[in-house]
């Protein structure tokens, strides 16, 4: 068991983070960018393609996915956040982004939803095809099984996760903990439980869970499973990732804040689930964020345009919209990342 404090305590000070989008809901090589950011028709000729086509592009599809590498000196850790929904899309993109699945050393998985998880298995097998060795890092309550209630009532099941043992026989090690942790010489911190402690953040009514397969289903706003993935960039700041904010993204924003006191958040980047039966806590969300001062909130995945549309309204420039293909560069000795 560990404190989430003690745990924070040892996240170091990067040099720079590069992060590729490998799996979002978006393709749009032409929506509004931050000046750190490089679009897909640009990443995808540094991957090789010598004519721009459909074939050369990435395929954008429910869920998110993210390639992440960290720099501190001559040291560099390269690790995953989430895969996608479905491993061969997931493998083709990075294919076409000239991106080498061997060497990730980590993958962390936010929660046991099938748009983040499904494409695990090949991302496994593609590293470990490469000559790679990878640990998967989960909590034990991703493996519950999930539905979903539709507004006629119909509970409709979704997919089902690869389990521990599927990603253990893969090849994979798994690290199944509750509790949150560093990871790759203390570059990342990967949470615990995130605190729920806003009063409009409650989660989804139309989520169900069961832990097995003859139980019933119980109601499961909460997906106390989700964590978060913090990276701290000198004279920068702290960037946090949340691929889906089931925890609410102001209650991700105060438990970071919480963790990590001394460091302003510099960016948050990730899905928002501020669309569909979350849209009507959309402007609490956005009175929730001003404190923060974030200069950078690019949203993704479930984020939904209502969301973007009063973000960008309240924020301005601060607020870009995630598309596949995107590599955005965090660098503590480039002006263009402050």
């Amino acid at each position: 068991m560990t404190d989430g404090k003690h745990a924070a305590t040892g996240l170091n000070t990067l040099d720079s983070l590069s992060v590729d989008v490998l799996t979002d809901d978006v393709s749009d090589n032409y929506v509004s960018k931050t000046l750190f950011a490089v679009s897909e028709f640009a990443n995808v000729v540094l991957g090789g393609a010598s004519v721009i086509s459909g074939e050369a592009l990435l395929c954008a599809n429910l869920g998110f996915g993210l390639r992440l590498v960290s720099k501190i000196g001559g040291k560099r850790h390269t690790m995953l956040f989430d895969t996608g929904p479905e491993g061969a899309v997931f493998v083709r993109n990075c294919t076409n982004l000239g991106i080498r699945l061997g060497d990730v050393e980590a993958i962390a998985v936010t929660h046991g939803h099938w748009d983040h998880m499904a494409a695990l298995p090949a991302a496994i097998d593609k590293t470990l095809e490469q000559g790679g060795r990878v640990t998967v890092h989960v909590n034990p309550g991703m493996f519950n099984e999930r539905a979903i209630r539709l507004r006629s009532g119909t509970v409709v099941p979704v997919a089902n996760v690869p389990t521990p043992g599927d990603l253990e026989q893969r090849g994979a090690q798994v690290v199944n903990d509750a509790e949150d942790r560093l990871l790759l010489d203390g570059h990342f911190y990967y949470s615990g439980e995130i605190p729920r402690v806003t009063p409009f953040e409650k989660g989804r009514v139309d989520h169900l869970a069961r832990t097995r397969p003859d139980a019933p289903w119980e109601p499961d706003p909460l997906l106390m499973d989700e964590r978060m993935l913090v990276a701290h960039v000198r004279n920068l700041g702290l960037i946090v990732l949340s691929a889906c904010s089931h925890a609410g993204i102001v209650n991700v924003c105060l438990h970071a804040r919480d963790l990590f006191p001394d460091a302003p958040i510099y960016c948050i980047m990730g899905g928002l689930h501020l669309g569909g039966v979350m849209e009507q806590i959309i402007p609490d969300t956005v009175d929730g964020l001003r404190p923060f001062r974030i200069p950078h909130i690019i949203t993704g995945h479930c984020t939904g345009w209502r969301a973007l549309h009063a973000l960008a309204d309240a924020f301005g420039n601060a607020v870009s919209q995630s598309a596949v293909g995107t590599k955005y560069t965090f660098d503590a000795r480039r002006s263009s990342s402050r």
